[in-house]
Formats: structure tokens, C-alpha cells, sequence
């Protein structure tokens, strides 16, 4: 498969000296450092100074091109996995907690360009900013050196989070993570269950709440099933609010 061109690059962005640690720590050299660029641009630093495009048309793109890859790793290597269970250690693969957590190896909030209000409010420690800043890498890496490149560095980063998701008691128990993470912070989660629909198709829908506050919800056939969707959907809110603080 070989990677189209991308337009839009420009050399207009400031210079960035530290851009070679950043590509030392993913382990790829850019033959066309401007896409590496163009992934760093953060939409505030657009809206501000008027240099553009910024990495939102790469986020996009990378993260269909992560989700390829890690949808493969898992398929290949678990075959015994029925079709939910792959898709759920996919999910929890890829999603905002883990990009940022890979973000963060890397070091990749220290390179991207910002407007001044977002650098103000902590924009570089924001796991939404993190994780899409991510997928843009990707994609640019895709975009510069072609598939087999961006699959190196998505297997490096991302192959043992996934072999310890796999071998992980409970690894797709979402209320028995939530309770843990929780836990530690001196706190503990409460849930609340409605249902509706006749007795054969009775839909179940589940909130969960940390210290008064709702923090997800979920729908599902069983209150088991309901259950583990809020706590689920409460774990990614937990993450994206702890940037915040």
C-alpha cells in the first residue's frame, strides 16, 4: 500500500530544534519534516495566528490507520478471541487514555504548537489534545514513509499494551476497574438502574455516579450489561477530566 501526498504543509510554523528528540523517541526519521509540522499544529494555534491548515484532517486519517493496525495485531494474534471480545481489547487499545498515554512517552506534549490561551489553560497536559495530536503523528508517519513504517511504530508502542490487556484477569470488567481507580483516590462509584420495554425486550439503563456527580451512563439487555457500559463511558470521563485539573 503506498501513502498519498499531503497537501497543505507549509514552512510558514516556527522552527522547532527539538523536533529530532521527538523523532528519536518514535524511532522514525521524516524525509518531509513539515508533515511532522503540520501534526504538531494544534487548531488554537490556526485560529490565532492565521498559519494553516491545522492536524485535524491528520487525526482523522490516523486514526483509521491505527485502528488497521491494531485491528490486525489482535486478529492474528488471539485467535481464539470471539468477534466482542476483539472488538473490546481494540477499544480499550485505542482509545483517549491510551493515545495519551503513548503521547506522553514520547514526549509529544512539549512539541505542539498552541494559541496562547490553550497553552494557558494546560493545553499540553489535556488528554484530548494529546490523543489527537497522536493520531496526527501517525498519519503523518504513514503519509512519509508508507505503511510498513507507521506499523513499526504502532507495534512498538502499542504491542504490549496489548498482550497485557489480553492476559489481564478481567481486563474487560469496567465496573471492576472503575472501583479500583477509584479506590485509590478514597472514593467509590454508586449506580443507579431504570428499565423499560415488556418483560421479553426490557431494555436496562444504567448511571453512575462518583461522590453526587454523574460521571456515565449505558444501555443494555441485563443490568450487568448496563452497568458495565457507564462504567465504562465513566472511566474515559474520569481520564479526560484529570487533564483538566
Amino acid at each position: 500500500m503506498t501513502a498519498p501526498s499531503a497537501p497543505g504543509c507549509t514552512s510558514a510554523d516556527p522552527p522547532n530544534s527539538g523536533l529530532s528528540r521527538l523523532e528519536s523517541a518514535l524511532g522514525y526519521t521524516f524525509e518531509d519534516p513539515e508533515l511532522l509540522g503540520l501534526a504538531l499544529r494544534h487548531r488554537s494555534y490556526v485560529v490565532e495566528t492565521g498559519r494553516g491548515p491545522s492536524n485535524e484532517r491528520l487525526e482523522f486519517l490516523g486514526d483509521a490507520v491505527l485502528g488497521q493496525v491494531v485491528t490486525e495485531f489482535i486478529f492474528v494474534n488471539y485467535p481464539d478471541l470471539a468477534e466482542g471480545k476483539m472488538t473490546k481489547l481494540r477499544s480499550s487499545s485505542v482509545n483517549r487514555g491510551t493515545l495519551r498515554g503513548v503521547a506522553e512517552e514520547v514526549g509529544l506534549g512539549g512539541h505542539l504548537m498552541l494559541g496562547k490561551d490553550e497553552e494557558s489553560s494546560g493545553g499540553r497536559r489535556k488528554a484530548s489534545i494529546l490523543a489527537d495530536a497522536m493520531e496526527a503523528v501517525l498519519a503523518a508517519v504513514y503519509l512519509d514513509g508508507g505503511a510498513d513504517a507507521v506499523r513499526r511504530l504502532i507495534l512498538e508502542r502499542w504491542g504490549e499494551r496489548i498482550r497485557r490487556r489480553a492476559g489481564a484477569p478481567g481486563w474487560s470488567d469496567y465496573k471492576s476497574r472503575l472501583q479500583e481507580h477509584l479506590a485509590q483516590k478514597g472514593s467509590r462509584p454508586s449506580y443507579s438502574i431504570t428499565e423499560a420495554g415488556p418483560d421479553h425486550e426490557k431494555r436496562f439503563t444504567a448511571v453512575v455516579s462518583v461522590e453526587g456527580a454523574e460521571r456515565g451512563s449505558g444501555t443494555g439487555r441485563s443490568k450487568r450489561e448496563a452497568e458495565q457500559s457507564a462504567a465504562r463511558q465513566a472511566l474515559d470521563e474520569l481520564a479526560s477530566a484529570g487533564d483538566r485539573g
